[in-house]
């Protein structure tokens, strides 16, 4: 993938030298992309909460909760592989979907039609201004690919970041054998 290219459905991978810890090995998946700026959500940082503790009234839902980066904690979002039964659902790219209608997203987790595995729950989001990002990718602060629907429904979260690196092949194989700690190399 040009990695001047960014749209929906693209995914940024930390480089893996990045000490900042809420991106320290972060997979992201762009979910809007437009001239005055970016919108996306951490794929693999999950955090120790409950969506009952986060939403009141809420179906009970075993389905885990990922922190989707530092922009306006105090607001949810989703992704889910359900476009076709959530109205107002917004295609980011191939099998992956985000948002949808919250009303009727409840009444179809409490009718057993949205399984744990259909949807992927974030607190807060990574946002970019105008700009910003296509100068943190010249920068080599992110390698650029396209999103997969496993990514985000099927892999192991704990090794995404891993894993996303192998598929892209070539000299990321290397990188991504790279131990976590600089201090291991």
């Amino acid at each position: 993938m040009d990695k001047s290219i960014v749209k929906a459905g693209t995914i940024l991978i930390a480089e893996p030298f990045m000490l900042d810890s809420p991106f320290k090995r972060a997979v992201i998946l762009i979910c809007e992309h437009r001239n005055d700026g970016s919108v996306g959500f951490i794929l693999n940082k999950s955090i120790d909460m409950r969506l009952e503790e986060l939403l009141g009234e809420f179906p009970e839902f075993d389905a885990p909760v990922y922190y989707g980066g530092p922009v306006a904690t105090d607001t949810i979002h989703y992704i889910h592989n359900v476009g076709d039964l959530l109205d107002n659902s917004n295609e980011v790219t191939r099998g992956v979907y985000w948002g949808g209608d919250f009303e009727k997203l409840k009444f179809l987790i409490d009718s057993k039609l949205i399984k744990p595995e259909n949807i992927k729950f974030f607190i807060g989001y990574t946002g970019w201004s105008e700009g910003q990002l296509g100068e943190e990718i010249k920068e080599g602060t992110w390698i650029t690919d396209h999103m997969y629907a496993n990514y985000a429904f099927k892999d192991d979260k704990k090794e995404l970041w891993t894993t996303v690196l192998n598929n892209k092949g070539d000299t990321y194989t290397v990188i991504a054998q790279m131990p976590e700690s600089p201090s291991f190399n």
